[in-house]
């Protein structure tokens, strides 16, 4: 049984790392801290984790957290992990790192994006966490940057198609809609009930902090550099992403030969789930489990082929993914602890 330590454990991710860990059959989570809620339980956090964990959050410096366990989760903001993972990984533990501090492999893209990052060197150490394209990497890894989750939802939606050099990738448009826990638990007028009930908007459009990141991943599939079209959208459920992509045949197909496609590059992977010809992908079938549902159909009149892919922000799209890494690191079974059905209705 290894030690695990959640570093920043007091949002939504942090949330869903505790209580996935908590119930982990190879797991003892042993310190989560968090300098807002320092001293308080966690169940007093977060009710409903009542029962599942005794621990409180704590205060602690990366060197305390250091002694305590073999391998530590960095759920804090980005800018903020890039201080933290140096001195974890001097140490000689396991980490990875949810923000989007080692994603990027290449630093002026990085700083483009996000400003001057102050551990560069590290960047060519961290392996991007997808486990579904990059297993063998992350198997062999000390160090892994958690992808984010628009990038997830996008990235395996297009992964067989991109490989097989179906489409014009000058035509690509991904189309994104997040539940509001996406942006975090920081009380924001944004993010507000009276906000967004009802509502159904764009934000960031052409310039989401994912879009490199999405790129950069997309570019490596097809092996060729092309920019894409990513607009985000804020939908009024509390989590849950629906992305729904577009681009043109770059030669025909049918919509079965596509499926089969699909259905074959993804017959290993325990948490990627194609639909059967003709049924798309809900969010309400997703929610709450680390699965990643896609829907495919072909537009004949357009010579569009579409693709639609829902996960949970949450958890395929942050915390579960990153167990899912931790267990490839680990050598444990790869659905320890993520063996979750999804909630419906």
């Amino acid at each position: 049984m290894i030690k695990a330590a959640i570093f920043g454990a007091s949002g939504y991710t942090g949330q869903e790392l505790t209580r996935i860990l908590s119930g982990h059959p190879e797991v003892k989570l042993v310190a989560v801290t968090s300098r807002r809620f320092a001293g308080q339980p966690v169940a007093e956090v977060f009710p409903s984790l009542n029962g599942l964990t005794a621990l409180k959050y704590q205060n602690a410096t990366s060197a305390q957290i250091c002694n305590l366990c073999d391998i530590v989760f960095l759920a804090l903001p980005h800018g903020v992990s890039m201080g933290i993972a140096p001195e974890f990984i001097r140490a000689g533990k396991k980490v990875i790192d949810l923000s989007a501090d080692y994603r990027l492999r290449d630093l002026k893209t990085y700083e483009t994006w996000y400003g001057k990052h102050s551990s560069a060197k590290l960047l060519k150490d961290a392996v991007y966490g997808i486990p579904e394209l990059y297993r063998k990497k992350i198997g062999q890894a000390e160090f892994v940057a958690n992808p984010g989750c628009y990038p997830t939802s996008i990235i395996l939606g297009l992964a067989p198609a991109l490989k097989k050099k179906l489409l014009d990738v000058s035509t690509i448009i991904a189309d994104s809609a997040s539940g509001v826990s996406g942006a975090g638990r920081e009380p924001l007028t944004g993010s507000l009930f009276c906000e967004v009930d009802g509502g159904y908007k764009a934000y960031k459009v052409g310039k989401h902090r994912h879009l490199p990141e999405i790129e950069q991943e997309l570019n490596a599939l097809a092996g060729k550099k092309f920019a894409i079209s990513f607009t985000p959208h804020l939908l009024p459920v509390k989590r849950g992403i629906l992305s729904t992509i577009y681009a043109k045949m770059k030669k025909d197909v049918t919509l079965k030969a596509l499926h089969s496609l699909y259905c074959a590059f993804y017959a290993d992977e325990k948490f990627v789930r194609i639909c059967p010809e003709g049924i798309y992908p809900n969010i309400s079938s997703v929610c709450g489990s680390n699965y990643c549902d896609i829907g495919l159909a072909i537009d004949p009149r357009t010579k569009n082929i579409i693709i639609m892919a829902a996960i949970d922000n949450l958890i395929k799209g942050a915390a579960g993914q990153a167990v899912q890494n931790m267990n490839i690191i680990c050598g444990f079974a790869e659905d320890a602890g993520l063996q979750i059905a999804p909630l419906y209705p």
